[in-house]
């Protein structure tokens, strides 16, 4: 039996030029953090009594097939296809946070998933390897249209500064604070749930599509990210940093009608008119937790403005994706 306990990520500055379509020609830049909030996979071989070979259980789910093409699950199905599966798994997949709600869920579980099933193998792999291979199974081998970022910070853990090479290929670079500075962004930052939940890959299809559009947007937000990085690596006042990601979270909404709504954007305001400096969705758009950048001083007439929403409180975490469980099976 093996357990694997992966971060959720909140991303700061970057997205969108972390999509292929747009870094491999241009090059790209995220800045991002994993926090303390995780998804659990849990795996063994199943026992050959039933009539079904694998057991699946994610969410309200209860998947029992007998072969690995009939998984609904895609991420699932491609990754046991991947690891050519041929013992009999059962599987549990439970999380701190909702699908769906842009803290990076898919890519945490592809990203849990195989590192469990390295596990399974026997291995340990790199936390390149596997970012590497989470991106593979989740752009090549389902299809889907996503990014990069998330399943490097979910392999990676931490406060990273991550660069895309032109022609593919990526580094990264964890962003080294003293702990005053480390604090001091940490305890600025609010995370609230909107409420809507939405599929990622349908708003990053239109963007991909825009990307000939909007480059000058993408290129603002990759030199954005720059300048975010030389704020926090410097004595500049902390707020600059609130300040780049209200500019970010404009230029984001460019990207494609479907990033934000009226309900969205009235959130958003409504945290401004209480003090917040900046902020923006988290994820694609179109839904899912808002982050908030605003002085402790501050917060608690946010959080009043805001008490329809769900406050989830956090700390920054620096492991990413670990095996927390092992036991050789008899």
């Amino acid at each position: 039996m093996i357990i694997t306990r992966t971060p959720f990520r909140i991303s700061f500055f970057g997205g969108g030029t972390d999509l292929p379509a747009y870094f491999e020609e241009h090059g790209g830049a995220v800045i991002s953090t994993t926090i303390d909030k995780y998804l659990y996979i849990t795996c063994r071989t199943l026992a050959p009594y039933w009539p079904h070979k694998h057991q699946l259980k994610y969410g309200s789910a209860n998947e029992e097939v007998r072969e690995i093409d009939e998984i609904k699950h895609p991420s699932i199905r491609e990754t046991m296809r991947f690891f050519d599966v041929q013992y009999g798994l059962d599987l549990h997949y439970n999380t701190d946070i909702p699908a769906r709600s842009g803290m990076g869920s898919s890519s945490s579980f592809t990203v849990g998933l195989v590192n469990a099933l390295y596990g399974m193998g026997g291995h340990m792999p790199s936390k390149k390897k596997l970012a590497v291979d989470a991106i593979h199974i989740e752009q090549d081998l389902i299809g889907e249209a996503v990014g990069c970022q998330d399943q490097i910070a979910a392999a990676f853990g931490g406060l990273n500064y991550i660069t895309f090479k032109k022609g593919g290929g990526f580094f990264v670079s964890p962003i080294v604070l003293k702990r005053e500075r480390y604090e001091e962004l940490e305890k600025h930052l609010l995370l609230v749930f909107t409420g809507f939940q939405r599929f990622a890959s349908d708003i990053e299809k239109e963007k991909i599509s825009n990307i000939r559009k909007k480059e000058d947007v993408l290129d603002r937000m990759s030199k954005i990210t720059s300048e975010a990085l030389d704020i926090l690596t410097s004595e500049r006042d902390i707020c600059d940093f609130g300040k780049l990601m209200n500019e970010t979270w404009m230029l984001k909404k460019s990207l494609s009608e479907k990033v934000s709504n009226s309900a969205i954007d009235k959130i958003y305001d409504k945290g401004l008119e209480a003090g917040a400096i900046g902020g923006k969705l988290l994820g694609a758009g179109g839904g899912g937790f808002m982050l908030f950048f605003c002085a402790p001083e501050k917060q608690g007439a946010l959080l009043e403005s805001l008490k329809d929403y769900l406050h989830i409180p956090f700390k920054f975490e620096r492991n990413g994706s670990q095996v927390i469980y092992y036991r050789e099976e008899d």
